[in-house]
């Protein structure tokens, strides 16, 4: 790893105002994933600022929404008793990210900031867009088992790794940040980018911007939310296919729905005519299942990721029947 230099702010405006005067330097927290990206060759920083005593670490849920603080450690966020209560999906997308150890030391801002773990991304002496524009996508015609099934591009097939960012994204959450140019909150249907010809471009984020709190609608629907994640192991892996799920039935008829994905995407994937195809309708094994034909339409798999298409239907009809009540 390289030599870098150090600085420990005291405030946010202290924090952002250190990286707009300071050329390659990035924010560091748990630093579980940029330590590892910096040790591989990755990304390259020749300064970080350690944001830790910033006063942004707080958890709160009142009457119309959840807070966040970047800062809050990601197990401290899923004990929570109120988000276990009014956010299960947040709660048990945490849960399942990672293994207790890291959630132990990883922030909430990181977490939704981690890098793709794409094997071509991750070493330094492969060709990857998202590293070095204009290199090449090698995992388009090479190991794509891992990789986005909609929403690439033919410069980058990566998946976005978060599961948290899954939740959020099913629950309409809010990210909110300061920057040099003062503080703004971007939804997070905007916050994650497709990767089109600049995969290097990953979120909304602006340069020097540091994410501060995330903010969810406290709703009934938010109460009735689960997550699912298929994966290769049981712990200390990435989804294959993952769904968050927030379902609001009268009688059998589906009166609200929420549904994002990961595994399948280049960002944390949300269809909304696909929730909009369930709205109205009892909910029978039959509309699931055309909603998860609705769903992959567009799909463009490739040679080792093809079982995707039929695993994400797959997982759609299992949690939406545990949510509806069908088994």
């Amino acid at each position: 790893m390289r030599a870098f230099g150090y600085t420990v702010a005291g405030s946010p405006v202290e924090a952002v105002r250190i990286a707009a005067r300071t050329a390659n330097s990035t924010f560091v927290a748990g630093g579980t994933d940029l330590l590892n990206l910096m040790r591989d060759g990755a990304e390259t920083h020749d300064h970080l600022i350690d944001v830790n005593q910033l006063d942004i670490g707080e958890v709160a849920v009142d009457r119309r929404r959840l807070r966040v603080g970047a800062l809050a450690r990601m197990r401290h966020v899923a004990e929570h008793p109120g988000v276990r209560r009014e956010f299960p999906v947040l709660s048990e997308a945490l849960l399942a990210s990672a293994s207790p150890q890291v959630r132990n030391m990883a922030s909430i801002g990181g977490n939704l900031l981690q890098r793709t773990r794409c094997g071509y991304f991750r070493d330094s002496a492969s060709p990857c867009n998202k590293r070095v524009p204009g290199s090449g996508c090698p995992a388009i015609t090479g190991h794509n088992r891992g990789h986005a099934i909609l929403g690439g591009s033919d410069h980058c097939i990566a998946t976005q790794p978060s599961d948290l960012a899954v939740a959020l994204t099913a629950l309409d959450a809010t990210v909110h940040l300061i920057g040099p140019g003062g503080a703004r909150a971007v939804p997070i249907a905007d916050f994650y980018l497709l990767p089109g010809s600049t995969p290097d471009r990953e979120t909304a984020m602006r340069p020097d911007e540091l994410i501060t709190w995330v903010d969810v609608p406290r709703t009934a629907l938010a109460g009735q939310s689960r997550y699912l994640k298929l994966r290769d192991r049981a712990t200390f892996e990435f989804a294959v296919v993952s769904v968050a799920a927030a379902l609001r039935t009268r009688g059998r008829v589906v009166q609200d729905v929420r549904l994002a994905f990961g595994g399948v995407g280049t960002r944390p994937w949300r269809d909304t005519r696909v929730e909009a195809a369930l709205r109205g309708l009892p909910l029978t094994g039959q509309a699931i299942a055309e909603a998860g034909r609705l769903l992959v339409r567009d799909a463009e798999p490739y040679e080792e990721n093809r079982f995707k298409v039929e695993l994400v239907q797959r997982a759609l009809v299992s949690i939406l029947s545990d949510l509806g009540g069908l088994r």
